[in-house]
């Protein structure tokens, strides 16, 4: 009777190298992905995938063949869909975004009061300018992106690059300013950008008084990961968008508490 053959179990370093390498990498695409469309074309794409097993198995040459022909251009399908994760993929790797994260959660644990601290002072001069800006019923649009992509936003923008101020975006948001039609990005604790033109959400059941300040806040969120405060310049009402979602008629209280979580 022949022995149990154990050498395909032994583990050297570089196999375990070889196993926490590529986990980081799914971890890494997973977080690009998450709360983005991204996530449902991954999914259509697993499916599709698992149907054309199907039809194989099946021997359902007709659709077999016509599915085929999508997996067969799998690479290339993946490479022009995914093309801005892809872009935001590299740039994360150049940035060193994931050091950063890390030494963010090491904050978190031995150093929360100072942590809450720092959100605070970031949140505080946004809360203070949406007050104003609600009070007076001036129009605006607040986009905060996790990644700023120079190429989607810098086409259609003025470069700002500026610390983050409550009288900056009171001034900017002004209906005598220049910038003030078209929306502000923030990211990296900085306002990047101002007057963005953005891409309008195709969605067909939105309130009726949804202008299209309100599309291209919902509509940003939908193609990028951002979320949007959008102040009504007809009732002065903030509403809070993300994912394609819209939270209407939202309180300083709650905008406070939503930045925190996703600012």
């Amino acid at each position: 009777m022949q022995g149990i053959d154990f050498s395909l179990l032994r583990f050297t370093f570089f196999d375990v190298l070889d196993i926490v390498l590529v986990a980081l990498l799914i971890y890494q695409v997973y977080s690009l992905v998450r709360g983005t469309i991204a996530a449902n074309i991954v999914i259509g794409i697993a499916i599709l995938y698992a149907i054309n097993f199907a039809v194989n198995a099946l021997h359902m040459r007709l659709l077999s063949t016509i599915l085929g022909k999508f997996t067969d251009v799998g690479i290339i399908l993946v490479i022009v869909i995914f093309q801005q994760e892809i872009r935001r993929f590299l740039l994360l790797v150049g940035k060193n975004a994931s050091l950063q994260r890390n030494k963010a959660w090491w904050r978190y644990f031995f150093g929360k009061a100072e942590v809450e601290k720092d959100n605070y002072l970031r949140i505080k001069p946004i809360i203070d300018a949406c007050k104003i800006l609600k009070q007076t019923r001036t129009g605006a649009l607040i986009v905060f992106a996790k990644y700023y992509d120079e190429q989607f936003y810098q086409n259609s923008c003025e470069v700002v690059d500026a610390k983050i101020s409550k009288r900056l975006l009171e001034s900017i948001f002004q209906k005598t300013s220049p910038l003030h039609d078209g929306a502000v990005i923030i990211a990296e604790n900085k306002i990047k950008s101002a007057s963005c033109i953005l891409p309008l959400t195709d969605k067909d059941d939105l309130p009726a008084q949804f202008g299209l300040r309100h599309r291209a806040g919902i509509g940003v969120t939908e193609a990028n990961e951002a979320t949007a405060i959008i102040i009504s310049e007809e009732t002065g009402e903030i509403s809070y968008a993300k994912q394609g979602r819209v939270k209407m008629n939202v309180s300083f209280a709650e905008l406070e508490k939503m930045l925190n979580k996703d600012f």
